[in-house]
């Protein structure tokens, strides 16, 4: 098995740098990993562009919690996808669904056309959908490059059997990259298992800060989540023994 691409979510400059510095193809750049990500700041995108050599794409995403938006939150996702596009990043990562549970095509193609010629992904939203297979359909449809899943299950090596499942029923039209609880112990299996071509991991751990054993609020945490280059590196080295 040859060619598995390694995407690596970074929620800093710093992650984004230790992640291209591990060996990622490509980064996906949020902030607040902890609640499964939301857009980063225009300065973070800016930055990020200028000092990576490797692509960007830019999670879409205004707030945690569902994927059902209101009409201001469209307009901030629609603001912000232009200004990845003003900024030269290589693709945006967004979805959005309805009360239904169904993808929301409407908007989806609105986001679409915002997106000029960036490569399109559709993030774990896909996991919440209510028939997955019809959803795959629509969203190739819409022309997104790849589905973002961890198969529906509460991590990709647990939902590696829908993961397969929906790779077949692809059949190369779009990407299925797994996405979630992945590790470099775990990675080999999950690869073998599902036949997915890309894979996106944080491969993050706590980053004690300075004031860590300073006086403490509540609000105010010194720790923060962070990429870390040696498991970046970890995972880089598995799929390559893949090849």
């Amino acid at each position: 098995m040859a060619g598995i691409l390694l995407e690596i979510a970074a929620n800093s400059i710093e992650s984004a740098l230790a992640a291209e510095a591990g060996g990622a193809d490509r980064i996906e750049l949020c902030d607040n990993l902890e609640q499964g990500g939301t857009t980063p700041s225009h300065g973070t995108i800016a930055i990020a562009r200028e000092r990576l050599h490797i692509p960007i794409h830019v999670l879409i995403r205004p707030r945690s919690g569902d994927f059902i938006y209101t009409e201001a939150e469209r307009e901030v996702m629609l603001y912000d996808i232009e200004h990845c596009l003003q900024t030269g990043c290589d693709g945006v990562v967004l979805g959005a669904l309805d009360a239904e549970a169904e993808v929301d095509s409407t908007f989806c193609r609105a986001m679409r056309a915002a997106a000029g010629n960036m490569s399109l992904s559709f993030h774990r939203a896909f996991d919440l959908c209510a028939a997955p297979e019809r959803s795959l359909e629509e969203i190739i449809s819409l022309g997104f490059e790849r589905i973002l899943s961890s198969g529906l299950a509460d991590s990709a090596p647990l939902g590696n059997a829908q993961l397969a499942s929906l790779v077949r029923q692809a059949n190369q039209r779009l990407s299925i990259m797994a996405g979630a609880g992945i590790r470099p112990e775990n990675l080999a299996v999950l690869v073998a298992a599902s036949g997915v071509t890309e894979v996106h991991a944080s491969a993050s751990g706590v980053h004690f800060g300075t004031l860590h054993h300073k006086r403490k609020l509540h609000g105010l945490a010194a720790d923060f989540l962070e990429t870390q280059t040696e498991l970046v590196r970890e995972l880089r080295q598995v799929l390559d023994q893949l090849a």
